[in-house]
């Protein structure tokens, strides 16, 4: 069974980085995409950034040069790094990966909260 475990999330500051890892384990997944949505309150999750390849990657609607997607195949996480953070960024973030079957399977989300 594949299991996908968030951390690095946490309260940052107006203007500060932060990167958030997904750790996936179950079986042989260093070439399965994965990547991260968000969710606020009230609103539908979002795509932030997902990883399909070393030269194909998804971005949601925000500025690349802020969300910069990465994988480690032989640790087997991915991680984003989000610079410049703002509090329009205080979301859930949840870790997905695409399983072989076309299944999606979800981390139990990181809370982001940055104050102005």
């Amino acid at each position: 069974q594949v299991q996908l475990v968030e951390s690095g999330g946490g309260l940052v500051q107006t203007g500060e980085s932060l990167t958030l890892s997904c750790a996936a384990s179950g079986g042989p997944l260093s070439n399965n995409p994965m990547g991260f949505y968000r969710q606020t309150p009230g609103k539908e999750r979002e795509l932030v950034a997902g990883w399909r390849s070393a030269l194909n990657n998804d971005y949601g609607n925000f500025p690349r040069d802020r969300f910069v997607i990465s994988r480690d195949k032989v640790k087997n996480t991915v991680n984003v790094q989000i610079k410049n953070l703002k509090p329009e960024d205080t979301a859930i973030y949840y870790c997905y990966l695409d399983y072989w079957d076309g299944r999606r399977f979800w981390g139990q989300g990181t809370q982001v909260t940055v104050s102005s």
